[in-house]
């Protein structure tokens, strides 16, 4: 039976644990040019350290005006590359595999003047109004997706996840809520989703997962529900995603945080359903700190890996601390060891 502790294979990539950093923004000041800097190496690579299976570098835009503050990182430029290679060969250096999360903000780009999305409709009054994308417009960001994932893999990352949660571009397209276009990208809600996809597969290795990170609940009224974006996401399965992160909300004043009546482990039953619907390895999150929680995830069958954000974000070492507290293998850098014994 399967734990927090025990390795995970899928195609070429081989985890030394289930646990995953997902992707959270630093909103650091020092990001010039979508350039991450010595913050971002120290804040991956003690993660690293701590022992974690899977880094997901937070959403890096695909385009200037797709990131969500002009503070946060991007990969619109072969420029950009060697900064990540260093992050991810420091990773790399301590036995942990690390993924990066492609994505573009759309309506909620703050800095963007003005932010795009597939229809003229603003996230809230707090938000700028967005300008509706042209066809050709799209078909530049889905160019846009594949080259951002081409420089990706050039920087040396095992795995891509693609952002199609929280209110993004992707999410924007594929929600009726958000979508009110006449064109085919109206008409067939999944269309982008499932070009970006597929235009994102064709520059990566034979044996790469692809990670598709979905939003399974709207928590607004006349939100999809979790069978609506099953039965969108068994489209982008097809078109070659290997394993879904499943999160929720971003549509409307409650957002990822799932508001003040979330509980630990709030999402689970959204990944365990998308997990028996589509019979595709998921990763579950959501308030998941406690290292109990967190371990029956995995050892109920629920999940195949569990992130855990701010909980990470608070403890670099959580992976070390719950290996202590659970009785696991404890794979401590060698420099720390006499802390453990």
């Amino acid at each position: 039976m399967a734990d927090l502790f025990t390795p995970y294979n899928f195609k070429n990539l081989t985890l030394k644990n289930r646990i995953v950093m997902p992707p959270m923004c630093q909103y650091s000041v020092l990001a010039e040019d979508g350039i991450p800097n010595d913050w971002h190496f120290v804040h991956y690579v003690s993660r690293a350290v701590g022992g974690t299976g899977l880094i997901i570098v937070e959403m890096t835009g695909i385009h200037p005006d797709g990131r969500i503050s002009n503070q946060d990182t991007g990969l619109w430029s072969d420029e950009q590359i060697p900064a990540f290679r260093k992050i991810v060969d420091g990773v790399h250096s301590y036995g942990t595999k690390i993924g990066i999360q492609l994505g573009h903000a759309g309506r909620k780009a703050q800095d963007a003047k003005p932010p795009v999305a597939p229809s003229a409709i603003a996230f809230s009054s707090q938000y700028q109004m967005p300008r509706a994308l042209t066809k050709s417009e799209i078909e530049e960001m889905i160019l846009a997706f594949k080259e951002s994932a081409r420089r990706a893999v050039e920087a040396g990352f095992d795995t891509i996840e693609i952002h199609g949660a929280h209110g993004y571009l992707i999410h924007q397209f594929h929600s009726p809520l958000t979508n009110h276009r006449d064109d085919e990208y109206g008409q067939d809600l999944g269309l982008f989703g499932e070009q970006v996809i597929m235009a994102v597969k064709e520059v990566l290795p034979e044996g790469m997962p692809l990670i598709m990170r979905v939003s399974a609940q709207e928590y607004v009224d006349g939100g999809y529900d979790v069978e609506y974006c099953a039965k969108l996401s068994e489209r982008y399965k097809n078109a070659g995603v290997d394993i879904f992160h499943i999160t929720s909300g971003g549509e409307g004043p409650i957002g990822s945080e799932g508001g003040p009546k979330a509980e630990p482990g709030y999402q689970v039953e959204l990944a365990t359903e998308f997990k028996r619907l589509l019979q595709v390895p998921v990763i579950a999150v959501g308030l998941l700190d406690d290292f109990e929680v967190a371990q029956d995830v995995v050892l109920s069958g629920k999940a195949d890996l569990v992130a855990v954000g701010r909980g990470m974000l608070r403890d670099p070492y959580w992976s070390v601390h719950a290996s202590k507290a659970l009785d696991g293998e404890q794979k401590v850098a060698k420099q720390y060891q006499r802390a453990y014994r």
